[in-house]
């Protein structure tokens, strides 16, 4: 009996120029997909973020106060690695985000700011694969992503964002969720891999706190072993696979 075939993955969409990622925490984007953004960069796409919070309930030995400032700067450090600029911060409180009009509103008035075409946010669901529980923020900030997507694009939804100056914007075509158990396409990670290493390392006080492991150890061997696991749906090559709803 012939064994069925892994289903394979489809390249990213290629056809836009502006793309906006929205997490809840800084290191989302590197423990997620920085070889992607890297590799779009280096295309002359461009690539901005926005986070929710300052992830300062991240670290257990340092208090919010202190901490809050030090992920800032380690995330704007972390993004200028591969490409990217503009990195901007909601000020939501980190480990109790929550859905609902407030974050849909400052999320789509963050898709308008930007104009995107293509929007990248986190796993939304309530698990990692089945197996482990996903985090509260992480659930919120990317249903809510998914969400404003399309209330970025509609002036009766938040009408006070037009009277701020932020007029609708109703160019999403894709929103493609990093860490999906269910991926349907991938981006080649081969160019950018070395550069998400360097990007995820910028991270040094939290990666300190999470393992005594060397960081850098700890670090190369996650994102390798992430984008080779990929690759037997996508050509032999190493990937970052996304979850992509089109609009």
């Amino acid at each position: 009996m012939t064994e069925p075939r892994t289903n394979q993955l489809q390249p990213m969409p290629a056809d836009w120029q502006r793309a906006l990622a929205v997490v809840a925490h800084p290191d989302d984007l590197e423990y997620g997909c920085s070889a992607a953004v890297a590799t779009w960069t280096d295309e002359g796409r461009e690539v901005a973020y926005v986070l929710a919070t300052r992830g300062e309930a991240g670290i257990d030995t340092l208090e919010p106060a202190k901490c809050a400032p030090l992920r800032e700067r380690e995330q704007r450090a972390s993004a200028a690695v591969v490409g990217v600029s503009e990195v901007e911060f909601l000020d939501h409180r980190d480990g109790v985000v929550e859905y609902g009009p407030a974050l849909r509103r400052d999320i789509a008035a963050a898709i308008r700011r930007y104009r995107p075409e293509l929007v990248i946010t986190l796993n939304h669901r309530d698990t990692w694969g089945g197996v482990a529980w996903n985090t509260p923020d992480h659930v919120a900030v990317g249903r809510a992503t998914l969400d404003a997507a399309g209330d970025a694009g509609n002036r009766w939804i938040f009408p006070e964002l037009v009277e701020q100056g932020l007029d609708p914007w109703d160019g999403v075509r894709w929103v493609a969720i990093a860490g999906s158990s269910s991926p349907t396409h991938a981006a080649d990670a081969s160019a950018g891999l070395e550069r998400a290493v360097r990007s995820l390392l910028q991270h040094r006080s939290y990666i300190e706190a999470l393992t005594d492991e060397d960081p850098e150890t700890y670090v190369r061997r996650f994102l390798t072993a992430n984008a080779e696991r990929m690759a037997e749906r996508f050509g032999g090559r190493p990937a970052v696979a996304f979850e992509v709803f089109s609009r």
